[in-house]
């Protein structure tokens, strides 16, 4: 189909987006500077509507400049340094590669183990004896060194963009509810006695979050198809060792709370959120006390 010409029909009736939020369509314009606001950015002056840069360089009335700060599309505050936790949950990461290199013997107490000795030997380790926090320090332990090299690659990928749209507060969320989904499915479906380590439950969140995400934004999603696909076939490969239950279990919980932090309608934002995540985490909860029923 032939480009269509500059100043043809279609351009004059094209509605205009907001110049905060590309993806909103607006009819409303700035009355000092003309840019198109949607009703987010639109702040009450004595005549119409002023955008927030206006209110705040300029004399006119409205909401606070805090009030009228810039939002990510999930709603989060813009940050200055948009891949300041990326960095940090990558350094956590390596201090415990680093520690776990130095003394061996701490592998034991922070990977995530059902129980153990096996039935029908009382554990005296794992999670059915009650190191419940061994589903946390699992998610940050790592081995071998192209484990953690390919785990933090993938981390570095995609946490930046992910947090820079989702904002601090509901990207660490994603990450740590992802990252226990893993390790609840993993704990639920494993063997007991079967040691499981690593951020990929987390990583696999990421993948499916960044899915949702550019599925929202009407972006190409067939690399990010394709490298999830490819992830999924090494997952299921034989002879890799490799947990698929919490690679499924990361995979599922990105998408639920991704799907609710992109798709939240903007009144009831905050509710459908955090909502959407005291749900995944009580779903993780279940499955965390109905297997150390199990194994009790």
């Amino acid at each position: 189909m032939d480009d269509q010409a500059a100043g043809s029909p279609q351009d004059a009736h094209s509605v205009p987006m907001c110049y905060r939020h590309p993806d909103r369509e607006t009819g409303i314009r700035c009355t000092r500077c003309e840019r198109p606001i949607c009703p987010e950015c639109m702040v009450n002056a004595s005549v119409g509507f002023q955008c927030p840069e206006c209110v705040r360089t300029g004399s006119g009335t409205g909401h606070s400049p805090t009030a009228a700060m810039p939002r990510t599309i999930a709603g989060g505050s813009i940050a200055a340094d948009p891949r300041l936790l990326t960095k940090i949950l990558i350094g956590i990461n390596l201090a415990v590669f680093i520690a776990v290199q130095v003394h061996e013997s701490l592998l034991n107490d922070i990977v995530l183990l059902g129980a153990w000795p096996p039935a029908p030997f009382t554990p005296t380790q794992g999670v059915a004896g009650g190191e419940w926090y061994r589903m946390v320090t699992s998610m940050f332990t790592h081995q071998e060194i192209w484990h953690i090299a390919f785990n933090m690659l993938s981390l570095w990928w995609l946490g930046g963009p992910l947090e820079a749209a989702l904002g601090r507060a509901r990207y660490l969320a994603l990450y740590f509810i992802s990252g226990l989904a893993g390790s609840a499915l993993a704990y639920l479906l494993a063997s007991p006695s079967t040691a499981t380590l690593g951020a990929s439950g987390a990583i696999f969140g990421l993948f499916g979050a960044t899915a949702v995400l550019m599925r929202r934004l009407n972006y190409d999603m067939r690399p990010i198809i394709a490298l999830l696909v490819i992830n999924l076939i090494f997952t299921f490969s034989p002879g890799f060792n490799i947990s698929w239950q919490a690679h499924i279990g990361g995979l599922v919980a990105g998408v639920v709370v991704g799907y609710a932090m992109v798709h939240a309608p903007r009144e009831r934002r905050a509710l459908v959120q955090y909502g959407t995540c005291a749900l995944v985490l009580g779903v993780v909860v279940l499955m965390t006390v109905l297997r150390t029923a199990q194994l009790a």
